[in-house]
């Protein structure tokens, strides 16, 4: 398959991270079918986004869209995902914040549908990947949120927490949220993160 072609720029520059963060996920197996989405901000303020509906290992250039900060498509007729707003979300909270990923992993459906409101990992050692961290004595908070098909809902619901979360959060029964200053911090955030909710569902199988 031939290289694809991307003209200079900020906004192209992004849509060659979000492939390859796209990529990478579906490598670990992290956004089967078209589950999932990427998205970087752009230095005027406005979002690369996956559109919707796209498989995100095969993401080509024309499978990434620009939003502005509230998640209104710029060009006519582009579809971006209803959960855009929850990317949008973190954002307007977190200024440094420069890369927001959604995976939908089997470690952080099941251990989400198991009940409760967090989850709480400690003595990992992985656990230093996070902001504020720098002891595996330490206990981190991911929180768990009901799925709701109405977004602008469910980030209601969200917003009171996100001053709290190092490590993003988890809907349950549907996948994390993970963000960071910029594609390479967030890729190592949601890989830390889904190494150690692996490791939390292995621990839950033995005797």
């Amino acid at each position: 398959m031939a290289q694809a072609v991307f003209p200079a720029g900020a906004y192209c520059r992004a849509v060659e991270r979000i492939i390859a963060a796209g990529q990478r996920m579906d490598r670990f197996g992290w956004v089967p079918a078209t589950a999932g989405n990427i998205s970087i901000r752009l230095p005027d303020g406005n979002l690369a986004i996956t559109r919707s509906g796209g498989h995100k290992g095969q993401l080509g250039p024309d499978g990434v869209i620009c939003v502005d900060p509230q998640g209104r498509p710029l060009a006519p007729g582009d579809r971006p995902s209803a959960e855009t707003l929850l990317h949008c979300q973190v954002y307007a909270h977190d200024p440094a914040a420069g890369a927001v990923l959604h995976g939908h992993s089997v470690a952080s459906t099941v251990l989400s549908m198991a009940g409760g409101d967090a989850l709480v990992l400690e003595g990992y050692e992985v656990q230093k990947v996070f902001a504020g961290q720098d002891t595996h004595a330490a206990r981190v908070h991911v929180p768990i949120f009901d799925n709701d098909q109405d977004i602008a809902r469910l980030a209601r619901v969200v917003a009171p927490h996100l001053a709290g979360m190092c490590a993003g959060y988890i809907i349950r029964g549907h996948g994390v949220y993970v963000w960071g200053a910029d594609m390479d911090m967030a890729l190592a955030r949601l890989e830390g993160l889904e190494f150690l909710l692996a490791c939390e569902l292995e621990k839950r199988k033995l005797p």
